[in-house]
């Protein structure tokens, strides 16, 4: 997920009960807690997980897996991160990192992605991002809580 620890930056909205899955259904999920560090990653790994230029990423305190299945975990840095996918359609849907308390999930895998602390509110590997998609600020740990006033 590429994001920074949930002291630093957090959406303005609470996340109570938000409900989630893969394409196909097999994996479904709950979440409980806000939403944190709303943000797209165009890292190298994510471009090529997610076939696309980036992904959509936010960390939620607890995830309960409810569907037929739990995501299968491929490690994509060795103990250190490791990004869940439906086992029978592909869909991405999770992240793990060793340094990040949350459990990090593509946005796009939530049944409903409108909320407005679903925003994303930094870019992770910016540099490496598609020249034509507009820029979101360059991610960068901080100190202070992030709020709405803080959207452009």
């Amino acid at each position: 997920m590429n994001a920074v620890p949930a002291a630093d930056v957090r959406g303005t909205g609470e996340a109570e009960g938000r409900t989630g899955g893969c394409l196909c259904g097999r994996v479904r999920f709950t979440t409980r807690g806000p939403a944190v560090f709303p943000h797209t990653c165009a890292c190298a790994h994510c471009q090529k997980l997610g076939g696309t230029p980036v992904m959509w990423w936010v960390g939620f305190e607890t995830v309960t897996w409810t569907g037929d299945s739990e995501p299968t975990w491929y490690e994509t840095f060795p103990g250190e991160a490791k990004r869940g996918f439906c086992p029978t359609c592909g869909s991405r849907v999770a992240a793990i990192d060793a340094d990040i308390p949350e459990i990090g999930i593509n946005v796009t895998a939530l049944d409903d992605t409108g909320a407005t602390d679903l925003v994303p509110r930094h870019a992770s590997f910016r540099d490496n991002a598609a020249p034509w998609l507009p820029p979101l600020p360059e991610t960068a740990p901080s100190t202070r809580h992030s709020s709405q006033a803080d959207l452009p």
